[in-house]
């Protein structure tokens, strides 16, 4: 359980990428929404590896990879359509 806990706070770490993320223009949601996006991929990430026992020996370096990870999958997903709603305003 501690690992859970462990998990989160540095996926709130972590989510600090997603801050910057969004002030260099790479991320298109809000700041929150790329801090949050940190931590559900930690979350996801973490069940996979006690499910499925895959990941690297470390917890924080599973929580590291894993919330970069969704956050450069989430944004470029959507980000084509995004530009193309603010071209047309």
């Amino acid at each position: 359980m501690p690992a859970l806990f462990g998990t989160v706070v540095i996926a709130g770490i972590v989510g600090i990428v997603g801050y910057a993320s969004e002030r260099s223009g790479f991320a298109l949601n809000g700041v929150l929404s790329s801090i949050l996006i940190c931590v559900g991929g930690a979350f996801h990430f973490y069940f996979v590896q006690v499910l499925f026992h895959v990941g690297f020996r470390s917890p924080g370096m599973n929580v590291t990879v894993a919330s970069i990870g969704a956050l450069a999958i989430v944004p470029t997903r959507y980000r084509g359509s995004a530009r193309r709603d603010r071209q047309e305003l």
